[in-house]
């Protein structure tokens, strides 16, 4: 089991208590794991006013964010009623992927967890949201929270993915079923098991078809192939007959349609982005990451999250 000692919750700039909050405190409750909360504030016309008055700017700037470190500790008092070890920072930046990675990386956190920002499509055209740069480039488990009616977990969904080769996935799928059943025994939640067939990887490079253009032989052996490893797993992990699904069709809508019909709490599943490179591994995190039907947990191969 997965130990999970530090939390990094990354508040909104704005001083409002979020679904976040809710799940970061339910979480470290559960697992023991000590929370860090950090806000990243900047005014830009406090910024410009320092051009022209740097001693006056640096004053109001401290002044500024004085009242936003007691608004944060003031939660983390809150948090201490139930968690234990809570700190907390305000950072003089823009949230940006940047200035958060940069921190993440100096932190080293089990978990990231923040709120999910909803980006209109219109907007995605012109240029990535924070989220999906998160997505793509956090070192450390990426958990997007839209919800928290239960703020611990009580049904979590671990989406894995048995369509591609073992040596691109690097591990992936028993990543993610590590950190959904170290949550699961954390919190005493329920977790399910669905592994969306329908594609697979053929011959030596990395492409995926759908199987329904196999010839009948190869299909089923490709089919065999799946239900042999999705049984292994589930058995390794004690996951009950009961909670075991196989669905046919494409990942990311499968995958939203039965977290939808079935309330889940969160869903676990794996991206496998590379710079430079498309991998069709990481398209369904970023399709569910649009239109998402409960709260994410992102999942990378432990290649990449070391």
């Amino acid at each position: 089991m997965l130990k999970i000692q530090r939390l990094l919750l990354i508040a909104p700039t704005e001083m409002i208590r979020t679904p976040a909050f809710e799940r970061a405190q339910a979480l470290a409750n559960a697992t023991g794991a000590m929370l860090h909360i950090v806000a990243f504030d900047y005014v830009n016309a406090l910024a410009v006013a320092g051009l022209f008055d740097h001693d006056a700017m640096t004053q109001a700037r401290e002044g500024y964010l004085q009242v936003h470190r007691h608004w944060l500790e003031q939660q983390a008092r809150l948090e201490r009623c139930k968690v234990g070890q809570v700190t907390t920072e305000v950072v003089w930046a823009r949230l940006s992927p940047a200035h958060v990675l940069e921190y993440v990386n100096d932190f080293y956190p089990d978990l990231v967890i923040k709120d999910m920002q909803p980006v209109p499509a219109l907007d995605r055209v012109f240029h990535r949201p924070l989220d999906w740069l998160l997505l793509r480039d956090c070192p450390a488990p990426l958990h997007l929270v839209i919800r928290a009616e239960n703020p611990r977990p009580l049904k979590i969904l671990a989406a894995i993915d048995l369509s591609h080769l073992e040596a691109l996935t690097q591990g992936l799928n028993e990543r993610i079923l590590d950190l959904a059943s170290t949550l699961a025994t954390s919190c005493g939640a329920t977790v399910h098991l669905l592994n969306v067939s329908n594609w697979s990887v053929v011959g030596d490079t990395v492409t995926s078809v759908p199987t329904s253009s196999l010839d009948d032989s190869l299909r089923d052996a490709v089919n065999d192939a799946q239900q042999e490893a999705f049984d292994l797993l589930a058995e390794r992990y004690g996951v009950e007959q009961k909670h075991r699904h196989q669905l046919a069709g494409i990942p990311h809508q499968v995958i939203g349609h039965f977290a939808r019909r079935n309330v889940f709490d969160m869903v676990v599943l794996g991206t496998a982005c590379r710079h430079g490179v498309e991998v069709v591994v990481g398209s369904t995190a970023e399709n569910l990451l649009h239109h998402p039907p409960c709260s994410l947990m992102l999942v990378k191969p432990p290649a990449e999250a070391g």
